[in-house]
């Protein structure tokens, strides 16, 4: 079987150029992908013989759902476009994405291989919660380094508030010896 995935593997590597570097693809190209991926899966399942070769052509999908997933949430987090028209295109790719999904699960429950879908679920959820830690462990790690540099900051403020303040000490001392110098009536 000879399917052309370049549409999806030009979105994924658009998507991520460098581990920290995103660059920002357009959602209706990301949405288009997941509508050519499921297409294109769907077209294979009708020839495949098992399900273990379809296999990649699935997991280009999720990537894509994945890509078109973030590219939303980038267009929303831009503030481009409407609220609505952002929500509807999110929630509609995710409800095309979430019926291939039952479509998927019942090809897999046909095929007598529903112990395959649950082990996958069960990766995916682990998967999803180590996800979840690294992130929380990201903002926390973010929210330290933010409290350090806050905490810095208001001791480089104190410290310079003391220097001046004990500048103004000097200078009133430095002026009022000069004053008695001159006038010789101070403190005698």
């Amino acid at each position: 079987m000879d399917l052309d995935w370049r549409c999806l593997q030009s979105q994924s590597s658009l998507s991520q150029v460098g581990e920290k570097e995103v660059i920002p693809i357009d959602p209706m190209t990301a949405l288009a992908g997941i509508q050519s991926a499921i297409s294109m899966v769907k077209k294979a399942a009708n020839v495949a013989n098992d399900l273990g070769s379809l296999a990649p052509m699935i997991g280009k999908l999720f990537d894509a759902k994945s890509v078109a997933t973030k590219a939303m949430l980038q267009a929303k987090q831009s503030g481009k476009g409407s609220n609505m028209g952002t929500a509807l295109q999110i929630e509609m790719a995710l409800e095309q994405a979430r019926a291939f999904e039952e479509e998927l699960k019942m090809l897999f429950m046909q095929t007598g291989k529903i112990d395959v879908w649950n082990k996958i679920k069960a990766r995916q959820a682990e998967m999803d919660l180590a996800d979840a830690k690294e992130i929380s462990a990201l903002k926390k790690a973010e929210k330290a380094a933010k409290q350090k540099e806050q905490e810095q900051l208001e001791i480089g403020l104190a410290i310079g508030g003391i220097f001046f303040v004990l500048f103004l000490v000097f200078v009133g001392v430095n002026e009022l010896m000069t004053f008695c110098e001159a006038t010789r009536r101070c403190g005698r």
